[in-house]
């Protein structure tokens, strides 16, 4: 009896932005993308909107509170290593609620530490589907 294909799984990213910088983190341990840059975020709970997750998943992960979430872009990604999975990214932008707070790294044991990086000099390795995004020459920024 073979097995059912991978369930789609979606997740949301957030583009914390401040000044000309997005806040980006150093994954570890993680299924996919481990070692690489990639913007705070995970999985969409059930009954959840992308606003509520990008909340929630940026306090869990940093201990910031944002504001101002707003949908950039959305990406259908399906890779077959090291396992196979389809996930959907909702990529979101947003700002910090009060810009004096400062990025904690609340899970140390997924994340080697926050900091802020130009949007014009990222740092390498980026996590694949947001070096993807980001060489398609998006703009995440606010366009006034």
């Amino acid at each position: 009896m073979s097995s059912p294909p991978p369930t789609p799984e979606v997740g949301v990213g957030v583009f914390l932005l401040k000044d000309n910088r997005v806040l980006l983190g150093r994954r570890r341990r993680t299924v996919i993308g481990s070692g690489t840059f990639a913007v705070p975020g995970g999985h969409l709970e059930f009954g959840e909107s992308f606003e509520d997750c990008a909340i929630r998943e940026l306090k869990e992960e940093t201990g910031l509170d944002i504001t101002g979430v707003e949908l950039v872009t959305v990406t259908n990604n399906v890779l077959s290593e090291p396992k196979p999975i389809h996930l959907i990214s909702v990529l979101v932008r947003a700002v910090l609620a009060d810009p004096n707070q400062t990025p904690v790294n609340v899970e140390p044991e997924k994340c080697d530490g926050w900091d802020w990086y130009d949007s014009k000099n990222l740092p390498k390795p980026l996590f694949g589907h947001l070096e993807a995004v980001m060489l398609s020459g998006l703009n995440i920024f606010r366009s006034n």
